[in-house]
């Protein structure tokens, strides 16, 4: 009976090694250890979260970053615009002309901010110009709670709000005063483009950066995971050749041990 008692147990420590082995952990479920399947499993769910988030920050921040683009396009050519405009101050200046090279411009932003498209969203345009509010974070997960984080975009309207002054821009009468005008409205405009493409840098920038703090979290979390559910391999492969040879030790001590009964059993005869 003690060597069965034996046997048993080291069959028992030798199948949990195996599975350890075959599944990588040491903890596969609450029976193994409670307080670390209860904590990994919390934390695993948080990390699988903030993986979920950092995707989703992804396709904002490419959305934005489209938007900068076109927003720093946009102020390129506001500022050819402003410089066409200072030239017309000029005397002996063909102002149809160079109401044609303005009109040429008008153009180019209507376009660039018409191209200005990332996955069926334009920031830039008028139906896409309000304030975008992205979710960067989650915190309490597991919890009776959870809030999020988020990263709100200003609304960088360059349709309705600069573009269409650009194109109300007509410098043919060539008169002081419409000249004057002219320049003044272009420059305004120039400096509001010039912001807007600013506030999406900056939104640009803070994406990147919760999206740098996101990977090294979830590195984090699942690295702490893993220190308390995953198994040693060196450690289970040597304990597995040491219950091996165990396994071998004890069936031949129970082999000897029910030859004993026989060995008495000869006296008799």
């Amino acid at each position: 009976m003690n060597a069965l008692s034996t046997l048993r147990s080291i069959n028992n420590n030798l199948n949990q090694t195996q599975d350890r082995i075959s599944t990588g952990l040491k903890v596969n479920s609450a029976k193994d250890n409670a307080s670390y399947f209860s904590i990994s499993t919390t934390l695993s769910s948080e990390s699988g979260m903030n993986k979920a988030i950092n995707e989703g920050l992804t396709l904002s921040k490419n959305s934005v970053s489209t938007a900068r683009l076109g927003a720093e396009t946009f102020v390129d050519l506001a500022k050819e615009f402003i410089d066409r405009v200072a030239f017309a101050q000029e005397t002996g200046v063909d102002h149809a002309k160079v109401q044609e090279e303005l009109d040429s411009l008008v153009a180019q932003m209507k376009t660039t901010i018409d191209q200005s498209n990332f996955n069926g969203e334009n920031l830039l345009s008028t139906a896409g110009a309000g304030a975008k509010t992205i979710v960067s974070g989650v915190t309490g997960v597991g919890g009776a709670t959870v809030s999020t984080s988020t990263i709100t975009v200003a609304a960088a309207d360059m349709e309705s709000a600069i573009y269409a002054a650009f194109d109300g821009v007509d410098i043919t009468p060539g008169d002081a005063t419409t000249l004057k005008a002219a320049m003044d409205t272009a420059s305004s405009n120039l400096a509001l483009a010039i912001e807007n493409s600013t506030a999406l840098g900056v939104a640009e920038k803070a994406i990147e950066t919760q999206q740098n703090f996101l990977s090294e979290l979830t590195n984090r979390l699942d690295s702490g995971v893993g220190s308390m559910v995953d198994a040693d391999m060196e450690e289970e492969a040597a304990r597995l050749q040491a219950l091996q040879v165990q396994q071998q030790l004890a069936t031949q001590s129970l082999s000897i041990a029910n030859q004993a009964p026989q060995n008495i059993l000869s006296l008799f005869r």
